[in-house]
């Protein structure tokens, strides 16, 4: 429980700095921080305030669905902000492109490191994951369809906002599946075999729920064990898993 506590608190932070860091190297973001910093230009108020609000928003349609949240939903709302902001206020604004493309691609590979780190921790899924499962059930639609128009609703209202949108956003969507499938290996907690969520967002954290319980609410198999006993997992476009709904 300790290192599972850990994980999912360390996870959660570094995600949060990951996103400050693709933020800072201003080449592109995520399509949900697309999302967030459009409503942050808006509005006025910090990108990483936005992305809590957002995620309180996304979560009270949780209710209609029925969505369980678990102790990493909560922490998944407020953490991410917070480390965001903070991280935001302690980085300097880089100018040359020889600082910024590097910084990029730190970004990327922190936020896959971030993600395996909380995921394979266990402890509930992230409200936009849990949005994307909800209506999957509620639906009958594919989770890949559902992410997918999804996603783009959000990138384009995002960007429509005054969101950054550019080569960061497609070589984010390209890397993230690959690394979070590196990292889950990685950090897989002895005794707790992980099991892909089928809705993990490009910007979007999400942690697993038991074991068979996301692949029956989402359709993605669990893959074979791996040495170890841990449960390995392949990628599925942006996401992890065998299979897709």
């Amino acid at each position: 429980m300790t290192r599972r506590l850990t994980q999912l608190t360390v996870g959660l932070v570094l995600y949060g700095a990951s996103g400050a860091l693709m933020v800072r190297a201003e080449l592109g973001l995520d399509p949900w921080n697309v999302f967030h910093q459009g409503l942050a230009e808006r509005t006025g108020l910090s990108i990483g305030t936005v992305l809590i609000l957002a995620g309180v928003a996304v979560l009270l349609l949780w209710i209609p669905m029925r969505q369980r949240p678990g102790l990493g939903t909560v922490a998944n709302v407020l953490v991410i902000g917070v480390a965001l902001d903070a991280t935001l206020t302690l980085l300097p604004e880089p100018r040359a492109l020889a600082v910024r493309v590097p910084l990029l691609a730190v970004a990327i590979a922190l936020n896959g490191a971030a993600t395996g780190l909380y995921i394979a921790a266990r402890f509930g899924a992230g409200p936009r994951d849990g949005l994307m499962t909800g209506l999957h059930r509620r639906t009958g639609r594919s989770v890949r369809l559902i992410r997918t128009c999804v996603e783009l609703a959000v990138l384009a209202t995002g960007f429509a906002l005054g969101g950054a949108l550019g080569v960061g956003t497609v070589a984010y969507a390209l890397a993230i599946g690959p690394l979070a499938q590196f990292f889950l290996r990685v950090f897989a907690v002895p005794g707790y075999p992980v099991v892909a969520p089928a809705a993990v967002r490009a910007t979007g954290p999400a942690a697993v729920s038991p074991p068979g319980s996301a692949a029956r609410e989402s359709g993605v198999a669990a893959a074979p064990p791996v040495a170890g006993g841990h449960g390995a997992v392949g990628p599925v476009g942006g996401g992890y898993g065998r299979k897709a709904a």
